[in-house]
């Protein structure tokens, strides 16, 4: 119990700082309900045993207000199509997987996470899914897609027909209609590096905006004789020279419903030092200048001419961790010999595992809004309920938009990291 009251001393002092900080008036402001968007990977089906089903039972689905499917690739010949059609709308599932509690059967028209994305529709009528088009290995060709007026027109209406229209191969027509909501762009990164073979240009900036204008004009096509709004949203970098070599953030907020900017990964095991990936403000004695950090990736994006509101803060349900550490102390900004042992990648592991981690002690920069984990060799960043309730409070000090959280499969079985931003997003 006195481990739980510290906590929240700890954040609600912290409330008082970021909201002290923040401009008059800015929570009231807000004026809309915050979106929640959280990330759902289709290959979490296989390994990770994390089917659509899970996202219901847990409580998850019923606290967001979007579920971002990921990802659906582009192609070399510049269409969308699927990156595992057999995980997309092949594979059955069992009673005990399926979201409403009924097995798939033979012959049925739809079948693998899409039907089981309906289900989970049919269950929660207010939440709006899309599917993500690109992320880290699915960008390659994006550059070629956009580069000509006729190469954008052809990729767009290959992504409406596929996914919006539903009109998937070898099955009937509009078998897969009505699932999605609209798209989400998450092209990983127009004119600067991503994925190693990832085609690049400096037109990149300009055609990413012209790009997402003829998303939303097919889509608000389509939605006029559907009687029905489409959402288009895009993932963002936090990097300011990632902003600036790709992305007219005066421009394209005219085309999105709101952007998700990347709050993570700030730092990884790629260095060998440990460090804060997710921290709300650079923490005092940071070895880096400039750093990283959530305020700083916002502010970035408020300079382009980005609007507040539209801009909705991603953080994760994943940790960076280190190991090999001598020096002592709390761990914190340490030389480390190379990335801890994780289950899928080292480096990196889930929420749901680390907070189960043995011999650890949680530490906490509360003015920085950055907490681990530390057992003396081991250092793990660590995103739990009362840090992601100190970031909603600063998610509202700051007047944007909501939350979004990479990914669902990474929360334990309680959904204690979405309930806990959910209620703090009220």
């Amino acid at each position: 119990m006195r481990v739980i009251t510290r906590r929240l001393v700890a954040v609600a002092a912290a409330a008082v700082t970021l909201i002290a900080a923040a401009p008059a008036g800015a929570a009231q402001a807000h004026g809309k309900s915050y979106v929640k968007v959280g990330y759902f990977t289709q290959w979490g089906i296989y390994g990770r045993g994390f089917p659509l089903a899970k996202v219901q039972s847990s409580g998850a689905a019923a606290k967001l207000t979007h579920l971002n499917y990921a990802f659906g690739p582009v192609t070399s010949a510049g269409v969308c199509a699927s990156a595992d059609p057999w995980a997309d709308w092949q594979t059955s599932f069992s009673d005990a997987n399926s979201v409403d509690g009924v097995g798939d059967v033979a012959g049925q028209p739809l079948a693998g996470n899409l039907h089981q994305l309906a289900e989970l529709k049919a269950e929660n009528p207010k939440l709006r899914v899309l599917i993500s088009l690109g992320g880290w290995t699915g960008s390659a060709y994006f550059s070629d897609a956009a580069l000509t007026d006729a190469s954008r027109k052809k990729l767009v209406s290959s992504c409406v027909d596929l996914w919006i229209k539903g009109n998937l191969p070898d099955l009937p027509a509009g078998a897969g209609a009505g699932i999605f909501d609209g798209i989400d762009l998450d092209w990983e990164w127009p004119g600067s590096d991503g994925n190693a073979g990832n085609v690049i240009r400096p037109e990149d900036k300009h055609n990413f905006t012209l790009l997402a204008a003829e998303f939303r004009a097919q889509l608000d096509k389509l939605g006029r004789s559907s009687r029905r709004h489409y959402d288009l949203t895009a993932f963002l970098p936090a990097s300011p020279a990632k902003i600036d070599a790709g992305f007219e953030g005066n421009k394209i907020f005219k085309y999105l419903d709101f952007g998700t900017v990347q709050g993570y990964d700030f730092h990884g095991s790629w260095e060998l030092r440990a460090n804060q990936q997710s921290s709300i403000f650079v923490p005092k004695g940071a070895p880096d200048n400039p750093d990283f950090s959530a305020d700083n990736a916002i502010n970035a994006w408020v300079t382009a001419g980005a609007p507040k509101r539209e801009l909705v803060l991603g953080l994760p349900y994943y940790s960076q961790g280190w190991t090999g550490i001598t020096s002592g102390g709390n761990g914190r900004f340490a030389t480390a010999t190379g990335p801890a042992k994780g289950v899928f990648a080292d480096g990196t592991e889930d929420y749901k595992t680390v907070k189960n981690l043995p011999g650890f002690q949680v530490y906490r920069d509360v003015r920085a809004g950055n907490s681990w984990l530390f057992d003396g060799t081991t250092f793990w960043t660590y995103d739990d309920p009362a840090q992601m309730l100190q970031k909603t409070l600063y998610i509202r000090a700051k007047g944007l938009g909501g939350a979004m959280m990479w990914s669902l499969d990474g929360d334990d079985d309680n959904a204690s990291l979405t309930k806990t931003i959910s209620s703090g997003l009220r």
